[in-house]
């Protein structure tokens, strides 16, 4: 299996320029959408019934990349070191911006579930590449020891920089934009979350279709590795909610916030040069990619299954 997936290393995505620069609009118009449906109201209720929110963001934050490291530690003689990226890259993200559609079809806290994504979300521009540099550079240690790997070099700095460019900016234009044209943006809040779908789906054909063949041949193993990592990050979710004594509805939710993740954000991250230069990383990341993107298609459907077996239950009252 290893060696199947090591053929993923010559995976390459070439945008160009202009290709990056419709790539990072994407990523700015999908930021900005989500921040529309972010309150400052949202913060005040935080502070006013913290547990469930702290608990949650604390899963989202600490929990999630821990078991994904463990995860890659336990898989380590199956997979290889970009494919174990691309996993602990997918767990530093923020929460997927349909988490709150799903959480409402599971019957969950829609306004926990809103309050851990607008938290996750505001503070993604430092968090993500945190948590990336953290569990990163301990899975390389624990790599270039037990699979005779160059020393990886994960950014950090490069990572924060963009990510306040990329995603910094449109979310406080979309909150400024919120606050100030309410109106507005009760109209364009769901047609604007549907065309990020939209466009997320696009700019996954558009990082696939390059290299159709490679990706055939190891859609299997992918898929296999995508759907442990995700049940993973459900049952993160799901039992650290309930061990921390919150209410059912409220562990549901916690339970689609953290196993659904903003996937559109790691592959935007992976196609910029300025942040995975290829003269540093030899082009070779092409397991991120394909674990990122083949995450973005499975979780929507891992939620959504979530959700129904959640609905066939009613809540405890």
């Amino acid at each position: 299996m290893k060696e199947q997936l090591e053929s993923l290393n010559s995976l390459t995505i070439n945008f160009g320029e202009g290709g990056m620069m419709i790539v990072n609009i994407i990523l700015a118009f999908v930021m900005f959408g989500v921040a529309l449906g972010i309150k400052t109201q949202t913060f005040k209720d935080v502070f006013r019934h913290p547990k469930s929110v702290i608990v949650g963001i604390l899963l989202q934050w600490v929990a999630l990349p821990a078991v994904t490291f463990l995860t890659t530690m336990v898989l380590n003689p199956w997979i290889t070191p970009m494919v174990a990226l691309g996993m602990i890259l997918v767990a530093s993200c923020p929460g997927g911006n349909i988490s709150n559609f799903i959480s409402s079809l599971s019957k969950g806290n829609v306004e926990l579930s809103v309050s851990m994504t607008a938290v996750t979300t505001a503070f993604a521009p430092l968090v993500t590449p945190l948590n990336f540099y953290i569990w990163g550079s301990l899975y390389s240690a624990f790599a270039s020891v037990h699979n005779d790997i160059p020393r990886l070099v994960i950014p950090f700095l490069p990572m924060l920089w963009q990510i306040l460019l990329l995603l910094g900016v449109p979310i406080v234009l979309g909150l400024i934009f919120a606050k100030y044209f309410p109106n507005a943006t009760k109209k364009i809040t769901k047609p604007a979350q549907v065309l990020s779908i939209l466009l997320f789906i696009c700019m996954v054909i558009a990082s696939v279709s390059q290299n159709y063949e490679i990706i055939v041949n190891n859609i299997f193993y992918i898929a296999i590795i995508v759907l442990l990592h995700n049940g993973s990050a459900l049952a993160t979710g799901y039992f650290g909610g309930k061990w921390a004594g919150l209410p059912e509805a409220d562990y549901r939710s916690t339970t689609i916030e953290v196993g659904i993740q903003n996937s559109g954000l790691g592959l935007v991250l992976l196609f910029n040069p300025a942040i995975f230069p290829p003269e540093i990383w030899h082009g070779h990341y092409g397991g991120m990619l394909i674990i990122t993107a083949w995450w973005g298609i499975w979780h929507i459907i891992s939620g959504l299954t979530t959700a129904f077996l959640f609905r066939r239950k009613p809540l405890a009252q």
